[in-house]
């Protein structure tokens, strides 16, 4: 029997819950990799870049004047450590829109999600996104896809700069304030990794942790999680 879960929001990760993990480590890294010298120097002035080079240089200890070799140098080690860094996430989200509003970029999801989101939508779910990358990439993502635009799906988007570390229940705690305090039993977190769905757990908020085939965390051990290989799995209604 399909297991069916009543809430009031749907909060989604993205990577390994929406798209492939290779969609985001492989396609979209290697996209921004190149072009995170270039971008910094072709804006000396830009406001959100020079706060964000400044964040570099302070957190991996680099004097100010250091070059912009410098300072990608340092932004390819975190990347090849996966390190969510939230000066690395700002400069690739700009970059990301940027490709995504040539089209350079298009994302694709599993084939079981948009279906998935469009209906959770018609039902009357509202729908937000809580995922590492910055909140400018989380909108330009979902504004050039193989399905159209998906904005629209989505009330509120959140990243560890609007909300915190996802693998601390606090992190929750202001989601479910920021989108307007429900009791935490009527938000249902999706994701792909057990330690981000402890979090939201001890939070009080409902959870699915997806294992999906061929995906880092397919075989992980989910705890007392609901577990799913698909959206297909289980059904969201809302509450009464």
């Amino acid at each position: 029997m399909t297991d069916t879960l009543s809430a009031q929001w749907v909060v989604l990760d993205i990577e390994g819950t929406l798209m492939p993990t290779a969609g985001v480590h492989v396609v979209l890294y290697d996209y921004a990799r190149p072009r995170l010298g270039p971008w910094i120097d072709a804006h000396p002035t830009d406001p959100v870049v020079v706060a964000a080079v400044a964040r570099v240089k302070a957190e991996a200890g680099l004097p100010a004047d250091a070059d912009t070799a410098a300072v990608v140098a340092v932004l390819h080690g975190w990347m090849a450590a996966d390190r969510k860094a939230a000066p690395l996430k700002e400069l690739q989200g700009l970059i990301w829109q940027d490709g995504y509003a040539r089209r350079d970029l298009v994302s694709e999801y599993f084939p079981d999600v948009v279906p998935a989101l469009r209906g959770w939508d018609e039902a009357g779910l509202k729908l937000a996104v809580f995922s590492s990358g910055s909140v400018a990439g989380q909108i330009a993502s979902f504004s050039t896809t193989t399905e159209g635009d998906l904005t629209t799906l989505f009330r509120h988007h959140f990243d560890t700069v609007n909300a915190g570390p996802k693998r601390e229940a606090a992190s929750y705690a202001a989601i479910a304030e920021g989108i307007g305090g429900p009791t935490p039993p009527r938000i249902v977190f999706l994701s792909d990794v057990p330690a981000e769905l402890d979090a939201a757990a001890e939070a009080g908020w409902q959870t699915v942790g997806l294992a999906r085939a061929g995906e880092p965390y397919a075989d992980a051990d989910f705890g007392d999680h609901r577990v799913a290989k698909s959206f297909d799995d289980f059904r969201i209604v809302p509450d009464a």
